[in-house]
């Protein structure tokens, strides 16, 4: 069983899930799926804190790529309360 974070919403998991399938994902290509029912500005947020939380790396041109922590996530093996927000400089996070 997944053991999702305070930090994440319900799109998190699914937005995990289509990248892993797909290979990588922007938030324009995530948000025309038949899955996702939110803007793309909604998708790009999300897709930025996961990367910050290292479930995601940013390729650039907005491509994100799942990481080794994302599937271990997804496959139940990681609890995401434990990852910290890399954004984050003596437990505030930064601007």
């Amino acid at each position: 069983m997944r053991r999702s974070a305070t930090w994440m919403t319900l799109w998190d998991d699914r937005l995990l899930e289509i990248i892993r399938n797909e290979g990588s994902g922007s938030p324009t290509e995530l948000s025309e799926s038949d899955y996702i029912r939110v803007s793309p500005q909604h998708v790009s947020r999300r897709l930025s804190t996961l990367a910050d939380h290292g479930l995601l790396t940013h390729l650039g041109n907005g491509v994100y790529v799942i990481t080794e922590e994302g599937n271990r996530y997804l496959d139940g093996d990681l609890d995401a309360e434990e990852l910290s927000d890399s954004g984050e400089e003596n437990g505030t996070a930064a601007a």
